[in-house]
């Protein structure tokens, strides 16, 4: 039987010195670390709060927390939870769970317990490497959940001596600084002791290309964890595809990139830690986005590359404004996660000299699946090409084996080398997003002449505010469990700093007096804080369908409605 290959008219939109294909991936990840140590072993690998660590330094650590995570009993295949935000010890742990050939479970260090709760039983990882912030809500698991081995990571213990000891100051902003970045922990194993080792034998087995390396969490419309299961080669081919698309850069010292995303995200991990080590470049580590941070790094090493979101463009641009800083150097930032504004577009490519270009991708697919080029010929408003190697169709959402007219909307369906196998532990979940091979996005888009993809609508119902994904059906369930509210109904309304901004319609028993801040601060216990609705509309009742299903769509009609006089 032959594989049907559909035309791929966008290759000849690419910019000059783009591939249309690229060589099979071979290998694994932990080899990116170790060919950019072996040629830039002096460059600088890592820097955080101006503290720099050299290639040779960090792949010598990465072996020796290997050997002490073996140590403690990491094998291969074990999954490894790591609960940290950016920072040296973050990247180290990565590369040295997959150098013994077992799995990162990555997760966002601000989820509230029960959030994080959810995943750890979807895994069920027993050996978990925690931020100290974090380490108790970790201890409080249930038994049947309990880390054999929960390795506690003092972030500030990567900085450089002077700031440390300004931490220790008997004054306000150092208490809150410190408090912000570290705190006691007792019962766990220090990730001091853990680089402790010697080196791990050159003999211990590595993992292979088809292994699989990350279980990366992602929002579904039910609001349920589901794990997407990416390969080595997935992330491998996906940096690689990154690498292609800038051939501007050149490998080596030259290239700075900057991590203001978290590298817990699928997008953050691949743009700003697999990309830049595969680069040997320059990765400067920003445990949050804070302008005055970046402006300080910027004057001295602007960014080669910038991976962003639209918020934190339009944040930095205006910093750089009121402190007259000059962004001048920054050469080409990706935005993603949401549609970015022409409007921003513009001041700042003027204010860099460069480029802003945006993209589009999904965690199962590791995660980029397009970008516009960086090149004049750049389309405002589309996501983009699909990257080299990447085929895409626009099929019917109701018959998805079949192509929907050129030009018109349909669902965008993929395949690719960055495509993931399917959900961690969910067979039935994973049948149901691909179709003859192909991988289905739950997007509706265009596609134009040259190639240009432009997405119109989502038939997920995921909210994307300040680029992290919001399940509605999530946010609802924690409204629910307000004894005042009897029913809810939750979607994303257009937030110019945002992107979306999460807004609720609630039913509440009649007579009730309804404070609806006192419900906001009750979601603010079960829900981490960009979950949380920013309006609560209460409502005497909510559309619904003949088999009795919130009906979101007129929901937000009827809330754009209320709403546009605000």
């Amino acid at each position: 039987m032959t594989t049907f290959v559909p035309p791929r008219p966008w290759t000849a939109s690419y910019a000059e010195g783009v591939p249309e294909d690229l060589e099979e991936v071979t290998g694994s990840l932990v080899d990116i670390v170790e060919a950019s140590a072996r040629d830039y072993p002096d460059a600088p690998a890592l820097q955080f709060f101006g503290r720099t660590t050299s290639y040779r330094d960090l792949q010598a650590s990465i072996e020796r927390a290997a050997a002490g995570l073996r140590a403690l009993g990491v094998k291969a295949g074990d999954p490894v939870a790591i609960v940290l935000p950016n920072c040296p010890q973050h990247i180290v742990a990565f590369y040295a769970v997959l150098r013994l050939g077992a799995v990162v479970v990555e997760h966002n260090p601000l989820y509230t317990p029960r959030e994080l709760r959810k995943q750890f039983e979807d895994h069920g990882a027993k050996h978990a490497i925690v931020w100290n912030k974090v380490v108790a809500t970790v201890q409080e698991f249930p038994s049947d959940l309990a880390v054999t081995n929960l390795v506690s990571v003092d972030v500030t213990r990567a900085m450089p001596a002077l700031t440390r000891l300004a931490l220790r100051l008997p004054v306000a902003k150092a208490r809150e600084s410190r408090h912000a970045l570290t705190t006691k922990v007792r019962g766990t194993v220090a990730w001091e002791s853990v680089v402790g080792h010697a080196p791990l034998p050159a003999a211990h087995p590595r993992p292979v290309t088809d292994d699989l390396a990350i279980i990366q969490y992602t929002s579904g419309t039910t609001g349920t964890p589901k794990g997407a299961s990416l390969t080595h080669r997935n992330l491998l081919a996906n940096a690689a595809q990154a690498q292609a698309w800038v051939p501007s850069i050149t490998r080596g010292d030259g290239c700075v990139v900057y991590a203001v995303l978290p590298m817990f995200h699928a997008y953050g991990l691949t743009l700003c830690l697999t990309f830049a080590m595969s680069m040997g470049a320059r990765l400067v580590l920003f445990p949050k986005f804070d302008p005055e941070l970046v402006l300080e790094v910027t004057k001295k090493h602007p960014a080669t590359f910038l991976p962003l979101v639209p918020p934190i463009a339009d944040r930095l641009l205006a910093a750089a404004t009121a402190k007259g800083v000059s962004l001048a150097g920054t050469e080409i930032a990706i935005s993603g996660a949401m549609a970015l504004p022409h409007e921003l577009v513009v001041p700042f490519e003027q204010a860099t000299g460069g480029y802003l270009v945006e993209g589009y991708g999904l965690s199962e697919c590791s995660p980029v699946l397009m970008a516009n080029p960086v090149a004049a010929n750049r389309v405002p408003g589309t996501v983009g090409l699909p990257l080299p190697g990447t085929e895409c169709r626009v099929v019917d959402p109701d018959e998805p084996t079949n192509d929907v007219e050129p030009g018109q909307p349909g669902e965008l369906v993929v395949r690719g080398p960055q495509v993931f196998s399917g959900y961690y532990g969910k067979p039935e979940e994973t049948e149901a997003v691909f179709v003859d091979g192909w991988f289905r996005t739950g997007d509706i888009v265009t596609i134009d002449d040259a190639g240009f993809v432009r997405i119109v609508d989502r038939i997920k119902e995921l909210i994307i505010t300040g680029g992290f994904n919001v399940a509605p059906t999530e946010v609802e369930g924690a409204l629910r469990q307000h004894p005042d509210v009897v029913d809810a109904a939750v979607v994303g309304l257009p937030n110019e700093h945002s992107g979306e901004e999460v807004v609720a319609a609630i039913v509440v028993d009649p007579g009730t007096d309804v404070d609806v801040e006192a419900i906001r601060e009750f979601a603010r216990g079960i829900l981490t804080p960009y979950k949380v609705p920013r309006r609560i509309f209460v409502v005497d009742e909510l559309p619904k369908s003949l088999i009795g299903k919130v009906l979101r769509r007129q929901v937000k009609e009827r809330l754009v409605a209320l709403t546009s006089g605000s």
